[in-house]
């Protein structure tokens, strides 16, 4: 579904006013934080890190170029996802400004959280290249959902179907995360049947509009997004040189990647940590799995975010020269 407001216009969400979140949810969140906070200084202390060291110079190179080939095409598939919120709002930004734009708003996003990046960035950018705020809150409404579509059904099949081995201390098999798993599918497999039934429909929610796409945009936003967060699995899966199967790695970082967005913390910086120390540490040293995950930040993280930089001042500079020229990207006029 693309979200649009109800509203002729609409300001950036930091300009709304907002009610706030509920207390409870609140308060949930930050015990939460806290408790990851909590198991993430307890697991720095017991960390040996000349070992985690010697581990991350001990990944040899045709594992991190590999891991570089996967994290390049995951940053290039996610910056697809606007193209589809382009299909669904009908702009006329050119392809490659589009994915310029997703891109640097994608890699911002991971380092410094999702208001700064995805939210902010993407205002900035896409407000200065010409488009209203009620069509760039319809894409990022959009890509946003076809990001958590994809991971919704992904995490189901892996869940349900090749559910990880849990350590033995925590005295649970993998029954609960069958039963998640299903769950998580039942959810995909019902925003489907709605793309097939309603894409007519426009449906309103607390003074938004929700278009729902076609099946077959669904079909699509499910394939683009599931790739994404296989390609992201496939990185930490070769950075620790394919010693464990990769559904059970993929398992892992599909959990560990919703911890790190409950928690709030910008890029999820020790909480992917945690959770795959927590849900792997049985199964390998520590030192290998945090050389894994320093070598997938830098890979994945910082080198997309030192080119984002860059393509910070390229879209600023080709954004200041439509407005002297009064046209948009490719050729287009704005209307």
């Amino acid at each position: 579904m693309a979200s649009r407001p109800a509203a002729v216009d609409a300001a950036p969400p930091w300009e709304r006013a907002t009610g706030g979140w509920p207390r409870l949810r609140r308060i949930a969140a930050w015990l939460f934080f806290a408790a990851v906070l909590a198991l993430i200084v307890r697991q720095a202390r017991t960390i040996d890190w000349t070992e985690v060291l010697d581990a991350l110079r001990d990944i040899p190179l045709p594992a991190l170029l590999a891991a570089g080939a996967l994290a390049a095409c995951s940053h290039l598939l996610y910056s697809t996802f606007d193209l589809l919120g382009r299909r669904m709002t009908g702009h006329r930004l050119g392809t490659r400004v589009v994915m310029r734009v997703t891109f640097i708003s994608y890699a911002f996003n991971l380092n410094l959280g999702a208001l700064i990046g995805g939210v902010a960035f993407r205002y900035r950018l896409y407000s200065r290249l010409g488009l209203d705020n009620v069509t760039i809150t319809r894409v990022l409404g959009f890509s946003m959902l076809t990001n958590w579509f994809g991971y919704l059904v992904l995490a189901g099949a892996v869940f349900c179907f090749w559910p990880m081995t849990l350590p033995p201390e925590w005295h649970m098999d993998g029954e609960g995360l069958r039963i998640l798993g299903a769950v998580l599918l039942v959810a995909g497999i019902a925003y489907l049947s709605l793309c097939a039934v309603a894409r007519q429909h426009t449906w309103r929610i607390r003074g938004h509009e929700l278009d729902t796409p076609s099946l077959r945009m669904a079909l699509l936003q499910l394939l683009l997004s599931a790739a994404n967060w296989s390609l992201m699995g496939g990185v930490v899966w070769f950075l620790l040189q394919r010693q464990l199967p990769y559904p059970e790695v993929l398992a892992v970082f599909l959990v560990a990647a919703v911890a790190g967005v409950i928690a709030h913390v910008p890029g999820g910086l020790g909480v992917l940590e945690a959770v795959v120390l927590a849900l792997l540490g049985h199964r390998l040293p520590q030192g290998t799995l945090l050389g894994a995950l320093l070598a997938y930040r830098a890979i994945y993280y910082l080198v997309p975010l030192t080119l984002a930089a860059l393509a910070v001042v390229v879209t600023e500079l080709h954004a200041r020269r439509l407005r002297r020229t009064g046209t948009a990207p490719d050729g287009d006029q704005k209307r």
